[in-house]
C-alpha cells in the first residue's frame, strides 16, 4: 500500500479542503528550506493568517534530514507545487539572475514558490533602519554612534559597480573569474572603530577599485552588458544603495553588519557603565547598578537575529504582494467553486 506521503500534493489539499465547512479554514503548506527558516516564514504568514486562511510551515521532508531550496521547491513536491501546497525560499542569486538557470527561471516563474528577493534572511535581519534599535535593546543605551542606514548606504555604493560584474559572471556561467567567496573577500569590511567609521569604508573602496580595474582591462568585451544590466536592474527596482540586501547573507550579517554592531555595542556598555561609575554615591551602589546593569544586557548577535524590522524594507513588501497575489487567485478560484492547481 502506498503512504499517504506519496499523494501529498496541491490537488489533495484542495480536495481535503473541499470536504471541510464552507466556514473551516483554507489550509496551505508551505515548505521552507531549513530549520532556521520555519522562524522567519511562521512570522511572515502570520500575518496573513485569517478566519479563511491557515498555513502550516514545514521541512520538505518528514522521513528524513534532507533540506535545502532544491528540495523545497522541487526533490520532493514535483508537479505538486500549487495553491494549497507552495514553497518559500531565499531568493539567493536566482531573483537577479533573471532566468539565467532552471533554479532562477523557476523563482521567477513560479507563483507558488514565494522568495525574499534580498538574497537571504539575513539580509533581512540586517536592515539598516532596524540597526539602532538593535544597539539599543542589546546596551539599554540610546546614544547615536554612526547613523546607521547612511553607513550601509554608503557601503552599498562602494560595492554596487563590483556587485553587477560578480552577477553578470554568474549569468555567463563564468565562476572561475571572481567567485561568490572571492567577491565577498573583497566587500568585507575590516578596521573599524567607532571614532573612525569612514576609515573601513575608504579601504572597501580601495579593494574594489583594484578589482574593478582589472576586471575592465581583461574583459573590456563585457562592458556594454554591464550597462544594459544597470538598466535592467533599476526597471527591477533594484537601487544601488540597497546592493547589501542582495549581497550572500551570511557574509552581511557575519563580516560587516556585526563587524560594525560589535564595537559600537562595547562602546555603549563601556560608556554606561562609567557613567554608573560615576555617579554612584558609594561602592554599594555601583557594585550593585553594574552587577544589574550586566545582567540586563543581550548578546547582539541574538538581537539581531530575532529582529522583524525588515517589515519596513522593499523586498518585503514586494514579499507580501507576491503573498497577497497567492490569496486572491485562492479566494477567486474558490468563489468560482473550483479546485486543483488551474491558475
Amino acid at each position: 500500500m502506498k503512504k499517504l506521503s506519496q499523494y501529498l500534493n496541491s490537488d489533495f489539499l484542495a480536495a481535503a479542503n473541499a470536504l471541510r465547512p464552507k466556514r473551516a479554514k483554507t489550509r496551505i503548506v508551505a515548505y521552507v528550506e531549513s530549520y532556521d527558516d520555519i522562524s522567519f516564514w511562521r512570522s511572515v504568514l502570520d500575518d496573513y493568517e485569517s478566519d479563511k486562511f491557515h498555513f502550516e510551515v514545514l521541512l520538505p521532508a518528514r522521513t528524513s534530514l534532507t533540506k535545502g531550496k532544491k528540495r523545497a521547491m522541487m526533490n520532493m513536491l514535483g508537479k505538486g507545487i500549487g495553491k494549497n501546497m507552495i514553497a518559500c525560499v531565499d531568493s539567493d542569486y536566482d531573483y537577479l539572475l533573471q532566468g539565467a538557470t532552471d533554479c532562477s527561471r523557476k523563482i521567477i516563474d513560479n507563483p507558488y514558490i514565494l522568495h525574499t528577493y534580498a538574497y537571504a534572511i539575513e539580509n533581512f535581519k540586517c536592515y539598516s533602519e532596524g540597526l539602532k534599535r538593535v544597539c539599543v535593546q542589546s546596551t539599554l543605551n540610546d546614544i547615536d554612534v554612526i547613523d546607521f542606514p547612511s553607513f550601509m548606504k554608503l557601503y552599498s555604493r562602494i560595492c554596487y559597480p563590483l556587485f553587477l560584474w560578480n552577477i553578470l559572471l554568474y549569468r555567463e556561467r563564468d565562476l572561475n573569474t571572481m567567485s561568490m567567496q572571492q567577491f565577498c573577500e573583497i566587500v568585507r569590511l575590516t578596521s573599524f572603530t567607532t571614532d573612525r567609521p569612514e576609515h573601513s569604508l575608504k579601504q572597501l573602496a580601495m579593494r574594489v577599485k583594484h578589482k574593478l580595474g582589472l576586471l575592465e582591462k581583461n574583459m573590456p568585451h563585457l562592458l556594454p552588458k554591464i550597462e544594459e544590466m544597470k538598466k535592467e536592474f533599476a526597471q527591477l527596482g533594484i537601487v544601488e544603495e540597497d546592493t547589501y540586501m542582495y549581497i550572500q547573507g551570511h557574509h552581511i550579517m557575519d563580516r560587516v553588519v556585526l563587524h560594525i554592531l560589535k564595537p559600537i555595542c562595547r562602546y555603549l556598555r563601556n560608556k554606561r557603565e562609567t557613567e554608573i561609575q560615576r555617579y554612584a554615591c558609594h561602592r554599594q551602589q555601583m557594585s550593585n547598578e553594574l552587577s544589574s546593569y550586566r545582567h540586563s544586557q543581550c548578546d547582539v548577535a541574538l538581537i539581531l537575529s530575532k529582529g522583524t524590522y525588515y517589515k519596513e524594507s522593499q523586498q518585503y513588501k514586494w514579499l507580501q504582494r507576491d503573498i497577497e497575489r497567492l490569496l486572491h487567485s485562492i479566494e477567486a478560484e474558490q468563489g468560482n467553486g473550483c479546485s486543483g492547481n488551474r491558475p
